[in-house]
C-alpha cells in the first residue's frame, strides 16, 4: 500500500526521540554549521551514535562549546575531515587534538600542507583520495575533488541510514567529481560566496577579485543558483548557503538569487543561509520521497 509522506512525517513526530535515537530502525542524521565564512568554518554531522566534524576553522573552545550545546564533547568525535589547508578551515586543530586522538582526514596535498604548518598534527593525519569512501557506524563519507587554490582540496558526501548530506564550499567550479558525488543528496551545504557585481565594484584589489572569480576561487550566488536548480531536480530538498563573503555578499542577496532561480523552475525546497559567527539551527537530513511503502 502507498501512503502519502505527510502521514509518515506526522507519525515520526510522535515516535521520534528528541535525543536522536532510532525511529523504525533508522538513525536520523542531523547537521549544524558551527561557523561559516572567511573568518572560520566548521560543520557537525551526527546521527546520535556517530559524530563527524567537517573542518575546524574556529577555536577549539568554540567548537567544544558548540558540541556541548547539543550534548556532545569533543572526545565523542569519530573523525574530522578537512576540505583544504587554509586557516579558516584548520585553525582549531592544534588545540582540539592536543589532548585527544581523533582521526584526521584530508587530501594528500592538504595533509602535507597541514603537517608542514604544524608538525604536531602529523600522526593524526590520514590521506583520502577522490572517490574514496570511509565508514563510521551507520555513516559513510565519500570524498570528491574540488577546485581551489590549495593542494588537493576536497568536498564530502555523508550518507546515513535514512538520508545523505553534501558539503561543497571553497571551489571555483562544480567539478565533475563533485557533480557525480552529490547528485541525489537530500541536503546540501552549498557555497554562495559572492555577488559578482558587488565583487567587481567592491574594495578588493584587482588580483584578489580575479582569484575569487577564477576556476580555483569561489562559487558566486549565480553559480550556486544554477547548481541548486539541478540538484533540486535530482531530489535535494534542503539547501544551506555557506561561506558568504562579508564584503561582497549579503545573506539577503544570496538567498534571493538562489530562491528566484528555484522558483522560476517551479521548484520548492527548504532554503537557509548559514550564520557567519554562530551555530546554525538544527537541520535534519532525511531521505526525500513523495510516497513511501508501508507494507
Amino acid at each position: 500500500m502507498l501512503t502519502h509522506l505527510g502521514f509518515i512525517d506526522a507519525l515520526s513526530v510522535l515516535c521520534y526521540n528528541t535525543n536522536n535515537k532510532i525511529w523504525e530502525g533508522f538513525f536520523f542524521m542531523d547537521f549544524y554549521t558551527l561557523a561559516s565564512g572567511s573568518s572560520g568554518n566548521a560543520t557537525l554531522v551526527t546521527d546520535g551514535a556517530t559524530h563527524i566534524l567537517i573542518d575546524a576553522g574556529i577555536s577549539a573552545r568554540r567548537i567544544e562549546r558548540s558540541l556541548m550545546s547539543v550534548g556532545l564533547s569533543a572526545d565523542a568525535l569519530d573523525a574530522i575531515f578537512i576540505t583544504h589547508s587554509h586557516t579558516d578551515h584548520t585553525s582549531g586543530l592544534h588545540t582540539l587534538l592536543k589532548r585527544r586522538a581523533i582521526p584526521l582526514y584530508a587530501g594528500a596535498g592538504t595533509c602535507r600542507e597541514i603537517a608542514f604548518a604544524d608538525a604536531a598534527l602529523s600522526d593524526a593525519l590520514e590521506d583520502i583520495e577522490d572517490g574514496e569512501t570511509l565508514h563510521f557506524g551507520n555513516c559513510t563519507v565519500r570524498a570528491f575533488e574540488t577546485s581551489h587554490d590549495t593542494a588537493e582540496p576536497m568536498g564530502y558526501r555523508i550518507d546515513g541510514a535514512d538520508g545523505a548530506l553534501g558539503i561543497l564550499t571553497d571551489t571555483g567550479v562544480v567539478t565533475p567529481s563533485a557533480h557525480d558525488a552529490l547528485l541525489g543528496v537530500d541536503a546540501l551545504v552549498l557555497e554562495a560566496n559572492h555577488d559578482v557585481e558587488m565583487l567587481r565594484c567592491g574594495p578588493y584589489p584587482y588580483y584578489l577579485k580575479e582569484r575569487v572569480l577564477g576556476v580555483r576561487g569561489h562559487l558566486s550566488n549565480d553559480d550556486a543558483a544554477r547548481f541548486a536548480v539541478e540538484m533540486a531536480r535530482a531530489g535535494t530538498t534542503t539547501f544551506v548557503l555557506a561561506h558568504l563573503s562579508a564584503e561582497n555578499n549579503t545573506p539577503i542577496q544570496a538567498e534571493y538569487t538562489v530562491a528566484r532561480a528555484l522558483s522560476s523552475q517551479g521548484l520548492s525546497v527548504r532554503l537557509r543561509v548559514a550564520p557567519r559567527g554562530e551555530m546554525s539551527e538544527r537541520f535534519v537530513c532525511r531521505r526525500s520521497m513523495s510516497f513511501v511503502s508501508v507494507d
